[in-house]
């Protein structure tokens, strides 16, 4: 079967196509709180693009961007400046793709272009603050994708993701949603809580293969580790149902999904099902060792005790809810979309707990990296291309209009 391509949309295309209540629900969740600091940076943002364009200042960087039309180049852009107090400087040596960035570049998402990309990686300290105390420059540290202080009482809860020192969804990668704290497809990214944020990796762990521990392979992580061992104590034969893409043309990759179900598997469960509607990704989940489905072969599977919903779409996150057995679990990355139908009787009826949102990122990447280490979770197995990153242009334009899974860029 021939592969899939997928054409970017150019801006009057993506706001036709965007449905105004999807814009209004991410422009509501912006300004949760914070707003001042919100409009703050979005002002700083449009005064530095300005003098940029008339008077070029500070010391300047090389920084992947995507234009309107969804085009990706090399562009210069100013460097970060001198890290403050609690801050650091990092240089990304392993880059990779998330399955959010493709719809992202697209046009697909009611996030506006242009953007600085990249959210997930690996880096080099380059300079600390005066207080940093836990890294110092040369130390090899994930960069998780989301702003977090580690002061606030968010974060002293371990819901980094939701860290009240910055506005809501402060994170890179995603332009004016996400803050304008640039990507990390660049020479240098500022972090602003250097003590906080960044995670030292441990001696002989490979960059590449963790460069996606940012985000994606928490993701997948956070889905699964809190809930399976209780339910294999329960009972050892406990199934766990990890629901894909349900149409067959999806421009949403897969990796969440895939480090789901390798979590799954290092956590212990003998049977993992992993339903699917393109032909590929379930190749590609076969020769991980699971069991793969379509999504006519759901309707007759029977109700599972744990189902994990990455399709990322109200129709997903319905079917995962209706899939889910008396006293289960259904945790779900949610959707773009403003709203999805919730069988909110069945799921009384059948007592069923349900989690849908973002992972807490910083707080997990510790404890996914005991996996790693321990030599029982292994990243790398999702990857499907590895690439120098000065041919990122290139590299990603092919990964953003294929079907390609997981892409990753190094400096080596």
């Amino acid at each position: 079967m021939a592969a899939t391509r997928f054409r970017p949309y150019g801006t009057v295309r993506q706001l036709a196509t965007t449905d105004p209540r999807d814009m209004a629900a991410a422009s509501k969740g912006m300004f949760g709180w914070n707003a001042d600091q919100r409009f703050s940076r979005l002002r700083t943002a449009v005064a530095k693009a300005t003098r940029e364009r008339f008077s070029p200042g500070r010391e300047r960087m090389r920084a992947l961007v995507v234009s309107p039309s969804g085009r990706l180049s090399w562009r210069q852009v100013p460097a970060p400046p001198p890290p403050g107090p609690l801050g650091a400087t990092v240089h990304p040596i392993a880059m990779a793709t998330c399955d959010l960035d493709r719809p992202l570049v697209l046009g697909r998402t009611p996030f506006p272009r242009p953007l600085q990309l990249g959210h997930e990686c690996v880096a080099e300290v380059v300079a600390v603050g005066s207080q940093v105390q836990t890294v110092q420059v040369g130390d090899r540290v994930v960069v998780p994708f989301e702003i977090s202080c580690g002061k606030c009482s968010a974060c002293q809860a371990g819901l980094t993701g939701s860290c009240r020192a910055v506005p809501p969804v402060s994170m890179y990668g995603f332009g004016l949603i996400g803050g304008h704290w640039g990507g990390t497809y660049a020479d240098l990214v500022g972090v602003p809580y250097a003590d906080a944020m960044l995670v030292p990796l441990p001696d002989g762990v490979d960059p590449a293969a963790v460069a996606s521990l940012a985000d994606t392979v928490c993701d997948g992580f956070r889905h699964v580790a809190p809930h399976l061992p209780r339910l294999l104590e329960r009972d050892p034969g406990t199934e766990v149902l990890i629901i894909g893409s349900l149409a067959s043309r999806y421009p949403f990759s897969v990796s969440t999904a895939l480090y789901a179900a390798l979590t799954a598997q290092a956590l212990g469960a003998r049977r993992i099902t992993f339903c699917e509607a393109r032909s590929q990704v379930r190749e590609e989940a076969a020769g991980l060792g699971l069991e793969t489905i379509t999504p006519s072969e759901l309707r007759r599977h029977p109700l599972t005790p744990l189902v994990v919903d990455i399709s990322g779409s109200p129709r997903g996150v319905r079917t995962a809810l209706t899939k889910t057995a008396p006293d289960g679990v259904c945790s779900s990355v949610g959707t773009l979309s403003h709203a999805a139908r919730i069988p909110a009787s069945l799921l009384f009826v059948r007592n069923v707990t349900v989690h849908i949102g973002r992972a807490h990122t910083r707080t997990l990447i510790p404890q996914v990296l005991e996996l790693v280490t321990a030599t029982t979770l292994h990243p790398e197995a999702v990857t499907t291309r590895l690439a120098d990153l000065d041919d990122a242009p290139k590299v990603l334009a092919d990964h953003m209009t294929s079907d390609t899974t997981k892409t990753i860029l190094t400096t080596d």
